[in-house]
């Protein structure tokens, strides 16, 4: 009798745990840059090295799965799609790690205006809720809940792209807040990231679940 079942449904609760994880993460990022708060930084530091070991784990147990049982079609497309998964689910807790790291090195308090007027409450809410909505997807294992970040996506793609433009603005208004508005900068490229690896993992169940893979055909689109 194989015990292939438990296995994978073990790997699915790994890959949920680790998303649970990372998103109290980014959560913890957020607040430690509105609320300039040092201690918070310090508890993502040591959270980080606990992302570090799940993504260790998982893909050890996926290449365990693949040499002892040799899983095929939808049992294999899940396996495939949960190596990639945890990539996704690492990166986006480095990115937090990474806003964590900006306010470490600050000397002061990002003025909240200035936070405020780079649009990043928003960029958080939207790349949290794009993460929020994938992790359930992947519980669910529901592939129209998981199509619903694709259009978010779009939404962070904009602030991103309007985001030069906007700090050349407020630079010019006032160039004593010109270190501030570079660390927002990079905080939005951060979190424009983590749109892109929740959509990553959009994709992944989509090709897990519906053995489609939509990358490259959003590519031609």
């Amino acid at each position: 009798m194989t015990h292939i079942p438990n296995e994978l449904n073990a790997l699915k609760n790994s890959i949920l745990e680790m998303g649970n994880l990372v998103l109290n993460q980014l959560v913890k990022s957020r607040a430690a840059l509105e609320n300039f708060d040092k201690e918070l930084v310090e508890e993502i530091s040591r959270n980080e090295k606990r992302v570090d070991a799940y993504e260790l784990k998982i893909n050890m147990d996926c290449e365990n799965i693949l040499a002892l049982f040799s899983p095929v079609a939808n049992d294999l497309r899940f396996v495939l799609a949960a190596l990639k998964t945890n990539y996704n689910l690492e990166r986006i807790g480095d990115y937090a790690y990474n806003i964590a790291t900006i306010v470490r090195d600050l000397e002061k308090p990002i003025d909240p205006q200035a936070i405020k007027d780079m649009r990043i409450p928003e960029m958080f809410e939207t790349s949290m809720a794009m993460f929020q909505t994938m992790i359930k997807a992947l519980e669910d294992e529901d592939t129209q809940k998981a199509r619903l970040v694709f259009k978010k996506d779009e939404r962070l793609d904009q602030i991103k792209h309007n985001s030069n433009h906007l700090a050349t603005e407020l630079i010019g208004k006032d160039p004593l807040r010109t270190h501030d508005i570079l660390c927002l900068l990079s905080v939005i490229r951060k979190l424009e990231r983590v749109g892109d690896q929740a959509k990553n993992m959009a994709e992944e169940l989509i090709f897990h679940m519906e053995a489609k893979v939509v990358r490259h055909a959003k590519d031609k689109k």
